[in-house]
């Protein structure tokens, strides 16, 4: 026995372990891919969720461009054009809401439960939810700029940094999935999660430069605007779109992106893990 021992060495133990990790971030991927069909087969099982996902973005943005548009002075490019970087964070931020009241209703309905019951990742759920979101957001976002292009606006940097400006978006959207996901975990009911989510993203969409420029605000309102992190993705897209210096934007959206996920996400899994 003790010459069998003596005959496994560090590689050997390395190799067992490495697999085993492998094999649980496979088997997590899968169950998470898994919950993604499932919550996109909803929504073409039921449209009126996505039709509803996009009608209220469309409202936003005509109404933005014509009745407020003509009241905003000292822009350096057009209104539509300062505007569409705004709507579509906007877009993703208010889509990132129905994260947790998604993960709310089935809660409520002992879906939860049931999944908690299954051989799968405690991460599935959250993940499956919020990529699912994501790819709506995806959608929704294509949808803007369509509606954007037939009343002015344009893109004048090119098209990789068009596509790169749409991939950040939905990063940002998902990162703000998982504020969503513990927020509706929290909730005891569906209504507890709608207004949990708006109570947060109503303050950080409409006090930010997604509408109007940052200089025509109050002075004591202006210091929360510049660090708010819908600013500095608002930012960042409009960099992308219009040109200019994009590097610290980007940047500081990326870091915005990874730190809600990286303190976001374990406190989901965790308050999944926990909740009853």
């Amino acid at each position: 026995m003790t010459e069998q021992l003596s005959k496994i060495n560090a590689g050997d133990v390395y190799h067992v372990v490495d697999a085993g990790v492998i094999g649980q971030l496979r088997h997590a991927f899968s169950d998470a891919m898994a919950m993604t069909r499932r919550n996109l087969l909803r929504y073409l099982r039921i449209p009126d969720l996505l039709v509803f996902s996009t009608i209220q973005p469309v409202i936003f943005l005509v109404l933005f461009t014509y009745v407020f548009g003509g009241a905003v002075k000292g822009l350096h490019t057009s209104y539509i054009d300062f505007l569409i970087p705004g709507i579509v964070i906007q877009t993703v931020a208010f889509g990132s809401t129905q994260t947790g009241v998604g993960l709310a209703e089935d809660m409520g309905k002992g879906l939860i439960e049931r999944f908690r019951s299954l051989p799968m990742a405690r991460s599935a759920v959250m993940a499956g939810r919020t990529i699912a979101d994501s790819a709506r957001n995806l959608a929704v976002i294509f949808l803007m700029i369509a509606v954007g292009y037939l009343i002015g606006f344009r893109f004048h940097n090119g098209i990789l940094p068009a596509l790169f400006s749409i991939v950040l978006a939905v990063l940002f959207g998902f990162a703000l999935s998982w504020i969503s996901a513990f927020t509706g975990l929290a909730a005891k009911n569906v209504e507890g999660a709608q207004v949990a989510s708006f109570i947060w993203i109503f303050p950080l969409t409409f006090a930010s430069a997604a509408f109007v420029p940052v200089n025509t605000m109050p002075g004591w309102l202006q210091g929360f605007v510049k660090v708010n992190p819908i600013t500095n993705a608002v930012d960042a897209l409009r960099a992308l779109s219009l040109g200019g210096p994009t590097a610290r934007y980007v940047l500081y959206t990326l870091l915005w992106t990874v730190g809600l996920i990286a303190v976001f996400a374990p406190l989901a899994v965790g308050r999944y893990k926990t909740k009853t």
